[in-house]
């Protein structure tokens, strides 16, 4: 066994069994890894063409995401003016309807002691009051003549003022 050749010969055989081993286990592995080669160039084609209309398409969606966002804002915005103009003529008619109802009751009060007054003089009471006697000053320029008044002036009905201050 102390051949040199023996031994080169046994080494280069274990040598070609290595490799011969090492070819066999990597053959499936290189088949596979090719495999995986064509599909990731399958994928880069595809990508290469799908990615910019897909990159477009979602750049035009966030344009008009900007868009409805900015319409949203306007709208919410008008709808919030609309709120304050409502709100103002809601308080502009809360104001008419208290003109109108201080009108109404002035107007009922004035009916009010209109039919008091027209009902006291067609009851027929006669005038308690006297009439005026206008004395004669010498301080007027007519003072030479006396003012007596006529006889066929008849004196009015007096009225009440207590039913004005009864229903306020």
């Amino acid at each position: 066994m102390n051949n040199p050749l023996f031994w080169l010969g046994l080494s280069l055989l274990l040598v070609a069994l290595s490799l011969t081993t090492l070819l066999i286990v990597t053959l499936p592995a290189m088949l596979a890894l090719a495999r995986a080669a064509r599909s990731i160039e399958k994928l880069a084609d595809t990508l290469a063409r799908e990615l910019p209309s897909t990159l477009e398409t979602i750049r035009l969606t966030g344009i008009e995401i900007s868009e409805l966002t900015d319409d949203v804002n306007d709208s919410v915005q008008t709808a919030g003016e609309i709120v304050k103009q409502v709100d103002e003529s809601l308080s502009h008619v809360r104001q008419q309807t208290k003109q109108v109802q201080t009108t109404t009751k002035s107007i009922f009060t004035g009916i009010k002691v209109a039919w008091t007054t027209f009902n006291c003089k067609s009851k027929g009471k006669k005038n308690m009051r006297r009439p005026l006697n206008y004395p004669s000053s010498s301080s007027h320029k007519n003072s030479n003549q006396n003012y007596f008044p006529s006889k066929d002036i008849t004196p009015t009905p007096e009225t009440k003022d207590s039913n004005l201050n009864s229903d306020s």
